[in-house]
């Protein structure tokens, strides 16, 4: 996967080492852990750590990017300060503390859960922050790690700067031109303008090969023509923020499974299975075969965990297909502990069973 680049167009922010509050109303979300942004600061590359050295790496969370706030104090020469009893965080003063090493760190994209602070103050020259999406929606720090997190638009605010998007170099720049960003919560009237490239799911309609002339590629590539296969899925979907069409058909027992990127018309992956046996149509297969219900999924994957549906929060299952099989992907957590299956559509059996603390 390409890297993103974000640029800084004067000077950035990171995080604040602190520890986990005493129990206020607390939300636990799900955000994305994104080590493959690079984050560039007046032309030089930023690699974000913590005060003890560790990698603090860039979150998206409900379609917005957010940085580690620490960097805010290495950025604009202050100090950043943690009080436990108020749950403030103060950036005053002249810096005193050495900025962390910038060694890059490898790390892995995937999903993590987050702490939605609301009981956090933050404190700027002895004046209260509050941050608000272009529609007057307040917006809260997050807690991951240990370390507080604000999104890009709160970082402007912070500097005093606008934060705008360059489609064409898939850059983000901190500028003093008067444009206005909106977080991905809307992309305006100007061109170009968005928050940030992971969340961008409404691309360019002129830049879209559409989904016949998606199809249409992945049968030239396997030499065939609609009449002679059976299409199963033919479809929009989106990986890491980019948009591709899924398009799925079988010809002589030969399964064929394209990913057609939405914009070059590039294939992007390809599998081809020998299946033995012609596929039963979607809409005949409800009428043949008798598959399990999202419940009755959610229920295997909680008797396998040992947990009841009134233990655990953030319960969902979503059906999926892959090579041809239809598998619910289940998902909960308790306490900080989060699990994920995959169950067997048709026979309820467990194919994936994960469990991960964070």
């Amino acid at each position: 996967m390409k890297k993103k680049w974000i640029a800084m167009g004067t000077t950035l922010v990171m995080t604040a080492a602190m520890a986990i509050p005493a129990m206020a109303a607390i939300d636990y979300e799900t955000a994305r852990l994104r080590p493959d942004y690079t984050i560039v600061i007046d032309g030089k590359e930023k690699n974000f750590k913590r005060a003890n050295g560790s990698a603090a790496f860039a979150l998206v969370y409900e379609d917005s990017t957010y940085l580690p706030l620490r960097a805010i104090g290495e950025a604009i020469g202050k100090n950043v300060n943690w009080n436990e009893d108020t749950k403030t965080i103060t950036l005053e003063g002249e810096r005193t503390v050495a900025d962390s090493s910038n060694k890059a760190v490898e790390g892995k994209v995937k999903n993590v859960i987050v702490q939605v602070r609301k009981d956090f103050t933050i404190i700027l020259d002895g004046k209260e922050q509050t941050f608000k999406t272009s529609s007057g929606k307040e917006i809260y720090p997050l807690l991951y790690d240990g370390s507080t997190y604000l999104p890009l638009r709160a970082i402007g605010q912070i500097m005093g700067k606008d934060v705008n998007w360059d489609n064409d170099t898939k850059t983000v720049t901190l500028t003093s031109d008067g444009f206005t960003v909106t977080d991905a919560d809307t992309f305006g009237e100007k061109k170009d303008t968005v928050t940030d490239a992971d969340t961008f799911k409404d691309k360019d309609k002129t830049k879209d090969i559409g989904l016949e002339k998606a199809k249409e590629n992945a049968l030239q590539d396997a030499g065939l023509k609609e009449k002679d296969v059976t299409f199963v899925t033919a479809r929009v979907d989106y990986d890491d923020g980019r948009k591709y069409y899924d398009v799925e058909f079988y010809y002589n027992g030969m399964e064929y499974d394209y990913e057609i990127d939405a914009e070059s018309g590039r294939i992007v992956d390809f599998d081809k299975d020998f299946e033995g046996r012609m596929p039963v149509v979607k809409e005949e297969k409800k009428e043949t075969t008798k598959e399990i219900t999202a419940e009755e999924a959610k229920k295997i994957a909680l008797k396998h965990a040992g947990l009841k549906e009134s233990e655990v929060t953030r319960l969902r299952a979503e059906k999926d297909r892959d090579d041809g099989r239809v598998k619910y992907d289940v998902e909960f957590q308790k306490d900080r502990m989060e699990y994920d299956y995959e169950i067997d559509a048709e026979t309820g059996k467990i194919l994936k069973a994960e469990k991960e603390y964070d």
